[in-house]
Parts: C-alpha cells; sequence; structure tokens
C-alpha cells in the first residue's frame, strides 16, 4: 500500500475513534436491544480478547462495525462459588464504549467449579443449571444500562461446545432457566439465543416450540456454509422466520440475528478478494432477508499458517496488517451510513442483486452486484431519484476507488459483477 494511503487509513481511524463523534453518530437504541436495520450500527465482528488490545478497537471503530462479540467466561468471572468477579469485562466495556462501539456477549462454557475439569461440557445437571443461571442474572445486572446483547451459549449443536455430545433437551433446560432467571433480574435485557451452527432444524425446532421465544427478542443462527456464496441464505432464513411466526404468533417483534459467520481464506478457502465481495454481500443480503444484525468472523487471522483453515478468517492478518475485506467493509460502512433497504431492483436476472437505499433525509444509494457472469446493465433515472444531471452520479468500487460510468438516454450504464459496488447521486 502507498503511503498515502497509510497515512488516510491512520487519519480515519482516529477520527472514527473520538468518543464525541460516535456517541454523536449512535441512534436511540430500540427497546429491544436489537439494533434498527440501519448501517453501519447493524454491523459487527467477533474477537478474542478483553482486556487491552487499543490498536484493535481503534482499527475496528475506524472500518466502521458498531458491534463486537465474544465470549463471556463463566469459568473466568466466578472462581469463587457465588463470588463474582466482572472487572475484566469491565474495562472491555469501558474500552468499548469510548468508541461507539456495543458488545454481544456469549454466556459461556462450564465452570469447573460445577462440573469438573472438562472442557465445554454443557451444564446437564439440575445444580449446575441452577448455578449457571444465577451466574447469567448476576452479569446482566451488573452490566444493566450498558445496552449489552446476550447471547445464551455458544453453538450448542456443535460437540466442539457441548460434550460429550449436542443435546437438545438439555440445551432447552439451560436455555429457558437462565432467561427467566435474567428476565427476573433486568426485564429489559436484550436477550438471543440459541447461536446454532448452521440451520439444523431437528435441532432447532424443539426449541422454537419450547416456549423460549416468549423470553428472547432475537434467534441467532450461525449461517456457515462453506465456500457457497452468502446469497444462498435466503430460503433458510425465510423458514426460520416462517417457523417463528407459526410457534409465537402474538409477538412480532423476534429478530433474527446471524450471530456468527464468515469465509476462510485459508490455503484451500476462498481468495482475498472472494472474502472482501463476501463479507459486504454477507451484511447487505442479510439486511434484505431482515437480519438486524450480523456478525462477522473474524476481526483477526488467529494464527500466521496458511494451510489452517481456522486461523484465516479475519479482515486483518494475524499481526494487523489489512486484507481487501477490511477496506470492503470500512467503505461500506461509510458510503452508506445512516442508510437502509426500501427494495430490491429486479433487473430481470435473478442472479443479479441491486438493492435500493434511502436515508431519513430521502436519499437514495444503489448497491449493486452479481452472482452469476459479470454484465453491463442500465439503471433508469427514476430508480435514482432523479430526471436529469445523471452525469453527476458517481460509483465507487468495493475498496473506495471511483469507476467509470456511462450515461445514455436517461439510463446508467453500470458493470456488475461480484464485486458490490456503489452508486451515489
Amino acid at each position: 500500500m502507498s503511503n498515502f494511503s497509510n497515512l488516510f487509513a491512520f487519519v480515519f481511524m482516529c477520527f472514527a475513534a473520538l468518543p464525541a463523534m460516535a456517541n454523536k453518530r449512535t441512534p436511540s437504541v430500540h427497546p429491544s436491544g436489537i439494533p434498527p436495520p440501519v448501517i453501519p450500527y447493524c454491523v459487527g465482528v467477533n474477537i478474542h480478547f478483553v482486556t487491552g488490545h487499543a490498536r484493535d478497537l481503534d482499527m475496528i471503530a475506524a472500518a466502521g462495525f458498531k458491534f463486537i462479540r465474544t465470549d463471556f467466561h463463566w469459568a473466568r468471572t466466578e472462581r469463587r462459588k457465588g463470588v463474582y468477579d466482572w472487572s475484566p469485562y469491565d474495562s472491555l466495556a469501558s474500552n468499548l464504549e469510548r468508541r461507539g462501539l456495543r458488545a454481544l456477549f456469549i454466556l459461556d462454557y462450564n465452570n469447573p467449579l460445577y462440573s469438573g475439569p472438562r472442557k465445554n461440557w454443557g451444564p446437564v445437571s439440575q445444580s449446575d443449571i441452577v448455578a449457571y443461571s444465577k451466574w447469567a442474572a448476576a452479569a446482566v445486572r451488573h452490566f444493566e444500562g450498558h445496552h449489552i446483547v446476550w447471547e445464551i451459549w455458544n453453538e450448542p449443536n456443535n460437540r466442539a461446545f457441548w460434550k460429550p455430545h449436542p443435546d437438545v433437551k438439555n440445551y432447552i433446560a439451560l436455555a429457558l432457566s437462565a432467561c427467566r432467571a435474567i428476565r427476573k433480574s433486568d426485564p429489559s435485557a436484550t436477550i438471543i439465543a440459541p447461536g446454532s451452527v448452521r440451520f439444523e432444524w431437528r435441532f432447532l425446532k424443539p426449541i422454537l416450540k419450547s416456549g423460549i421465544l416468549r423470553y428472547i427478542n432475537g434467534f441467532s443462527v450461525h449461517p456457515y456454509r462453506g465456500s457457497l456464496p452468502p446469497e444462498t441464505v435466503g430460503p433458510q432464513f425465510r423458514k426460520l422466520r416462517q417457523l417463528i411466526a407459526r410457534y409465537e404468533p402474538h409477538r412480532k417483534n423476534i429478530s433474527v440475528v446471524s450471530s456468527e459467520w464468515g469465509y476462510t481464506t485459508y490455503s484451500k478457502g476462498v481468495s482475498y478478494r472472494t472474502q472482501a465481495d463476501y463479507v459486504v454481500r454477507q451484511q447487505l443480503f442479510n439486511l434484505y432477508c431482515g437480519v438486524h444484525l450480523s456478525i462477522w468472523y473474524d476481526w483477526k487471522n488467529d494464527g500466521p499458517d496458511v494451510n489452517v483453515k481456522g486461523q484465516n478468517r479475519g479482515v486483518v492478518t494475524y499481526d494487523l496488517k489489512y486484507k481487501p475485506s477490511y477496506f470492503a467493509v470500512r467503505t461500506m460502512t461509510r458510503e452508506l451510513s445512516g442508510f437502509h433497504i426500501t427494495r430490491r431492483f429486479d433487473t430481470g436476472d435473478g442472479a443479479d442483486v441491486v438493492l435500493i437505499f434511502k436515508n431519513a433525509d430521502g436519499s437514495t444509494r444503489i448497491v449493486g452486484w452479481t452472482t452469476g457472469p459479470a454484465h453491463t446493465f442500465n439503471i433508469p433515472a427514476p430508480v435514482f431519484g432523479l430526471t436529469r444531471n445523471l452525469a453527476d452520479i458517481k460509483c465507487v468500487g468495493e475498496e473506495g476507488h471511483s469507476v467509470q460510468l456511462k450515461v445514455r438516454g436517461g439510463e446508467v450504464s453500470c458493470r456488475l459483477s461480484g464485486a458490490p459496488e456503489y452508486l451515489i447521486p
């Protein structure tokens, strides 16, 4: 990258981290605690640290992320039975708020005080469940007023995180007990669950039927799909919404949350370029599907080995060097700041995704890409809300560079490819 680009990134980072500016841009928190479907407030990223890491947080804020998601470890905060130490997370909450960031804390995993030294075993005995619920309620009460989103466990249908094997009945017992305790402690708390890996319907349907929808604000899933493009998630989100409506028809404000999902750039994964395309397409297509909060996994690579799948999901490298996906996120949050989706424009080709955005002032932005072969498409002036001055429309590429447009007879000719581009009148 050029020296000028480095300087620009540094200046942008510094301004984004200013607390006064960040607080001024933050809208009122919805009563449910789930952010409004307005960019950048619905854009988040997963981290794996609690204290320190000021440079990481500055870079996260500079990219335009507004949420972080991280583990809120039971074993780390309760080392003696009934005695809680929240200080590491107090520090994190303070560091986030200074940068205009919100937290999604995952209430996990088991505590050896109750279940022995076995790592990642799900709390299944009644005494374990009671202890977990008391701890969760105490945590929520302590952080009341910080607008934190609380998630009940991480991937309980994944054997790596619920040993010896996933058990939906055990998870339901834990989640219902925790939700009731949290609601008693803080009726206004924002709770999401279950954070399931993929859409495993035989696991999700019993949870949806269990009555948990009466207690939670959002139903969270991790829609990983290997190297398949983000747009393939559409039918699954539709099915999930239909099931929520079936099992809790009287509550209309239960959000769907994509609380973890990303693509890895390891040697057998996607390219850096494709990851940059997908990080934006995932966020925007989720919004189109009515998902009000999307957490990209991961903030930075977890290691330097390009041959390890789990070490290469970040938007920056292990040593905090920018990947193209970082600039793609920054362009999206900058060009669409304050905008929400109003509709999808029909180009006549189902592979095309052309989304119309507006802000509170009625200004228009158009973002387009295609999941098929690249091609040229003409957008008529009325779509922009314009009848003249089409020559003033600019096109911004994924990493913030200007793209040449052609204007002919009241239409703007643009090129749709796998990389989203932004049309700005």
